[in-house]
């Protein structure tokens, strides 16, 4: 499972010109689930996800994590973070989970990170052409592999 977190003053998710979620102060987070992934990767991602201490203190020091600063999640589905471009220039994708199987693991990860938050977890929708915008605070970009953890 690879997460793309960034920390954001707000962001939303539109499909075909229609809002679909929308938050303020938290994380967006850009999630790719590979094709060897179970649920049992999950706790470890929800925990660092919930712990990241990646908010300023009154110091201005990155130490605090999303619960410290009531912070929301705004949760994209993206298959593409496994892309595999070592063979010319056309992206293959078979590192990706196939569809039906990444969204039970998906929809499970987003319910289990909003059990540990104390903001709320919104969600684009699963497989839809999404148009994301953000305003990146910082801007603090984090990658996370469940491999590397």
């Amino acid at each position: 499972m690879k997460l793309v977190i960034q920390r954001v003053e707000n962001a939303s998710c539109t499909v075909e010109a229609q809002l679909i979620s929308e938050i303020n102060n938290g994380f967006l987070i850009l999630v790719g689930i590979k094709n060897t992934d179970t649920v049992d990767v999950l706790p470890k991602m929800v925990k660092k996800v919930k712990g990241l201490r990646v908010f300023e203190d009154e110091n201005k020091k990155m130490n605090l994590d999303i619960n410290s600063v009531n912070g929301d999640v705004l949760s994209i589905s993206q298959f593409t973070l496994f892309a595999d471009c070592k063979h010319g220039n056309r992206p293959s994708f078979i590192n990706s989970m196939t569809a039906n199987d990444a969204k039970i693991i998906y929809d499970k990860f987003c319910e289990m990170l909003d059990l540990e938050i104390n903001g709320v977890v919104k969600k684009g929708i699963f497989g839809a052409n999404m148009s994301i915008k953000l305003i990146n605070d910082g801007p603090v970009t984090i990658i996370l592999d469940s491999e590397e953890l």
